[in-house]
């Protein structure tokens, strides 16, 4: 899909304090912001259609799945300021990959534009970017995480293993592409929970900008040194795998880096964070040096705690040989044995 450039595609009026934006020919209010890091802003916005409008006239009709048009007319905005070439080019590329997924569990791109702005005293940005997904105000697994933390509060077994089968299944679907798709920042940041009553919650993997074609044949130091000066920019350090910290001169990078990711990301569904970050905590820890020697901590959890076939699933994963690493197929097939085990 297409970036568009017309300077009517988007109009930013005031966004800090509310205001329009026209993303394409729809309107949407701010109501508020919901988060913001980088260069990029996140908000709540709220489709204002006019009062002879229908509302199938609106967003909803450029909407492929109608499960992901708003009943209410509130979605999330992503708002980038960009600043140079390098940076549109990124924006471009996310575009172009979350426009390719299409999965329950992966966030879809509902609509975008990016437009040319005029550089003035008080900003240094050439373009903003304003892409529309469906919105989801429970938060982020980190959001939840940092709260049950602080509350003592664990998921149950059977929720552990929900949420992390959900994630499982939008990790096959990029890694099922031809060639397979990476995500390459697989963490709790970057995956929403909604809660639903009766059930587990849904669990909705984000933020497409650092996925790429996952295999890349490192061949040169030089070309292992770029590997690892991308990763250390795209991928978050306590959830990267040894690989990217450390390539050999001649390797096979493949999609199990995204599977040392998932194997941090179910240790922190169960814990609240990565199984390393405690080394960032330790007078002379390395964070590095325990990935790459995969030196797991385990912290005390709920009473009763979890059961030891989830610490081996967990170790399973993080094998610092990516050779010996599982795929996603094997870890899909594990823990449906886990849920059909340990269901409630």
């Amino acid at each position: 899909m297409g970036c568009s450039f017309s300077g009517l595609n988007a109009l930013y009026d005031a966004v800090n304090g509310g205001g329009d934006v026209w993303i394409n020919e729809n309107r949407f209010k701010i109501l508020r912001q919901l988060g913001e890091g980088g260069f990029a802003y996140v908000y709540l916005v709220k489709e204002l259609l006019s009062d002879s409008s229908n509302p199938a006239d609106g967003i909803s009709r450029k909407i492929k799945d109608s499960a992901h048009v708003s009943g209410d007319g509130t979605y999330a905005m992503k708002k980038v300021l960009i600043q140079n070439n390098e940076q549109l080019e990124m924006v471009r590329e996310e575009i172009r990959v979350s426009s390719q997924f299409s999965h329950p569990n992966l966030l879809p791109l509902l609509d975008h534009a990016i437009i040319a702005v005029k550089a003035s005293q008080d900003q240094s940005w050439k373009h903003e970017a304003y892409l529309l997904f469906p919105v989801h105000l429970d938060g982020t697994l980190l959001d939840n995480a940092k709260a049950m933390k602080a509350k003592m509060e664990f998921f149950s077994t059977s929720d552990v293993l929900q949420i992390f089968r959900q994630l499982c299944a939008g990790l096959k679907h990029m890694h099922s592409f031809d060639p397979p798709y990476a995500h390459n920042d697989v963490k709790p940041g970057n995956v929403l929970v909604t809660y639903r009553k009766g059930g587990a919650p849904l669990a909705t993997l984000m933020d497409f900008g650092s996925a790429r074609p996952a295999r890349r044949q490192i061949r040169t130091r030089s070309e292992a040194l770029q590997l690892q000066e991308w990763a250390s920019e795209h991928c978050s350090a306590p959830f990267r795998a040894p690989e990217l910290w450390d390539c050999p001169s001649h390797a096979d990078i493949d999609e199990r880096t995204d599977i040392w990711s998932l194997g941090c990301t179910l240790f922190a569904i169960m814990y609240g964070e990565s199984p390393f970050e405690y080394a960032l905590g330790e007078s002379g820890g390395s964070l590095q040096l325990a990935i790459v020697n995969a030196q797991i901590k385990w912290p005390s959890g709920p009473n009763p705690p979890y059961p030891e076939a989830l610490h081996q699933f967990v170790t399973w994963m993080l094998q610092p040989q990516a050779a010996v690493r599982p795929r996603i197929d094997d870890i899909i097939i594990h823990v449906d044995k886990l849920i059909t085990k340990f269901s409630n």
